[in-house]
Formats: structure tokens, sequence, C-alpha cells
């Protein structure tokens, strides 16, 4: 019964982040259009000309299909589900035209529709191509000509009607929702730094690891990011909301790069101090001196990733005191390796590395600061 309870309590902010999302302005935006899309199609239906009109229930689901967050989502996605849907109306066609559906045709199509489909042509389409075939030839039998025809047209009006809506309301660039997390990223990187400046200064081995254990995840925060950056980027294309240069993410590509070459230095240094107080193949002495200035240039370099501004004046403050406390770390490895006379291979390799954040964090040029006032001016 803990056990469960344990776990309930970990998986919590997991839950409380998903709920939030689900309630997101954005996504209550999305689900309101694709409502209304759903309804203008299912309304426009039955008034299509010749037989189509027998088979109006296909253009909810052109609409429904048709709905992304951004427009270009919805362009690819509507014209991947159609070509899916010709495809495999072509397919049906072909075994209508010679042998008719059979007992073997059918799963024959199906499966020849399958193998169509992971040829990467069809995108989210893929799915319709063999769906497609086995509709036309069970439920179109007799009729698979009048059938085939409304199935597609039916779709692409609900396609069309999909793409006017998400077009005349239009979304908002997600601009800012990928800044959020690039700064919640930052955040995360300044946090982590600081965890390990703790549990350098604490009994030693340190009783806990969950540092340790974070810094497997920074590369997948990263990989995310970069998907949300993507679809930052894909939300502009098209959108009358974000004309000329409002929205631009070049600032902000450029500042998640930063962050993952601080990210990559991090891991180095979680890393290296792991093996040391895990013994681990590899590991190097921590000599005695050495934990309580690591731990004091941790602590201050972390203050300078936490930074917004590198050119404030709280900026240079914290930059000063952060490049003192590697510069004593640094005297401290110079000192005890002339009187130990060996390697002081974790001292050496985080300090050369904080001083390499030090350098990166600090580093901004002057075209992205003037991109990123554009892109608050265009947001505001």
């Amino acid at each position: 019964m803990t056990n469960i309870r344990t776990r309930m309590r970990a998986r919590r902010p997991g839950i409380v982040r998903s709920l939030r999302e689900a309630v997101d302005p954005a996504r209550l935006l999305l689900v309101a259009k694709t409502a209304l899309a759903v309804g203008l199609a299912w309304l426009i239906a039955p008034h299509m000309p010749g037989v189509t009109d027998e088979y109006p229930y296909y253009a909810p689901l052109g609409a429904l299909v048709s709905m992304y967050p951004t427009l270009m989502g919805s362009v690819r996605s509507g014209l991947q589900t159609l070509l899916g849907l010709a495809t495999g109306i072509g397919l049906a066609a072909i075994v209508v035209l010679t042998v008719g559906p059979t007992w073997w045709t059918i799963p024959a199509v199906v499966g020849i529709g399958v193998l169509v489909s992971g040829t990467g042509w069809f995108g989210v389409g893929r799915e319709y191509v063999p769906m497609a075939a086995l509709f036309v030839l069970i439920i179109g039998g007799q009729n698979a000509d009048d059938y085939s025809i409304g199935y597609l047209v039916q779709t692409a009006v609900g396609v069309v009607v999909g793409l006017l809506v998400n077009l005349v309301i239009a979304p908002a660039p997600l601009t800012l929702a990928a800044a959020a997390k690039v700064d919640a990223f930052r955040t995360q990187l300044s946090e982590h730094l600081h965890d390990i400046g703790s549990a350098v200064s604490e009994s030693w081995p340190p009783e806990h690891q969950q540092w340790a254990d974070d810094a497997a995840s920074l590369a997948d925060t990263t990989a995310e990011l970069r998907t949300a950056l993507s679809e930052a980027d894909d939300s502009r294309r098209g959108n009358p909301r974000a004309l000329g240069r409002r929205g631009e993410t070049r600032h902000i590509h450029a500042e998640l790069a930063r962050l993952d070459r601080i990210a990559h230095l991090i891991r180095d240094i979680s890393d290296e101090i792991a093996d040391t107080i895990w013994d681990r193949p590899g590991a190097l002495v921590l000599d005695a001196a050495l934990p309580e200035p690591l731990s004091n240039a941790c602590h201050a370099v972390a203050e300078v990733i936490a930074q917004e501004d590198p050119l404030s004046p709280e900026d240079h403050r914290v930059r000063g005191e952060a490049a003192r406390a590697v510069r004593l770390l640094l005297e401290t490895v110079d000192d005890r390796t002339i009187d130990a006379r060996r390697s002081m291979g974790p001292g050496v390799l985080a300090a050369m590395h904080l001083r390499r954040i030090l350098i990166l964090s600090g580093h901004r040029d002057e075209d992205e600061d003037e991109d990123e006032d554009e892109s608050d001016d265009g947001a505001g």
C-alpha cells in the first residue's frame, strides 16, 4: 500500500501537467474550432450533388482529420489523408474491375495497402490506404463506384471546411510557448548544477543520487525542446497572425543551441563526479581539499545560468562572483597538483567546464537581441 502511495505521489506532477496542457487556451481554441468544423461539414454534406449526398458521414471525418494546431499541419494532414484515401480506393478499384472481392482478394489488397502505406509517402494518411480499400470492397460492394466517389468527395469537403475554419480563426504562433519552455530549461540547468554543488559539499560520499539520475534527462529535454521549436516554426508558415518578422524564432534557436552546449558540459561534470563518488570504471580520486571550492563554483555558475539578461547589472555582479569562485577552484587544483604530485582529475574537468559555461552563458550576438526585441513588439 505504501509503495502504491509513493508511486502515485511520484506521478502526481505529471498528471497535473497533463491536465494543465489539456485545458491550455490554445488547446481549448482547437477544441472549439474542431467542433465548429465538424458541425459545418455535417451541415453542408447532404447538399452535395449526385450520389455523394448519400455518404454525408465522411464529411465530418474529413473535418476532424484536418484540424491541427497549426495551419501547415492542417494542410499536410488534409492532403495526406486524401492521398491515402485515393490510393486505397485505387487499389480497391483494380480488384473490382478484375476478379472482384473474394475471400482472398480482400485480405490481399489490404496487405498491399499496408505495404504501400509503409513507404512514408502518406504521412498521417498512411492508415487510410488499407482502410479505404477495405471499406470500398466490403461496404461499397455492388455500388463500389458510387461509394468510392462519395467517400472521397465528402472527405474532401470536410477537409476544405476544416482548412477554412483554421484559416479564418487562425491559431496564434507557438513562439511564446516555445520560448517559455526554453526559459524553463535554463532554470532546470541552473537547478541541476546547484544540486551537484550541494552533493559534493555534503557528507562523503553523498547520501542521495537524484542529481546524478537527473543528468540523463537533460538530453531528453533538449530533444523535446527541438520538437517544440519545430512546431513553433511550423505554426508561423502561412499564418496571417505571423506576418513579417512577428514571432520569429531565430533567437530562440540560438538560445536553445547555447543551453544544449551548457547541458552537455553539466552532464560531463555530473558523470565525472558520480564516477568518483561511486568508484566507477575510469574514476579519478577527488582530493579532500576540492569539494568546498568545487561546490562554491558550481553554485556561483548556476546563478549565472539562471540570469535571463546577460547585459543587466545583476548579471554583471553574479558573473563576477562566479568568475572569482572558478578562479579559486583553479588555484586550489593547481596548488594540490603541485603538493600531491598527481592529477586532480575531477577538479580539472569541472573547472574547465565551469569556465566554458561562463563563456557560453554570456555570449550573445547583437542581431539576436534585435530579433528578440522585434518579436516582443510583434507579440505585444
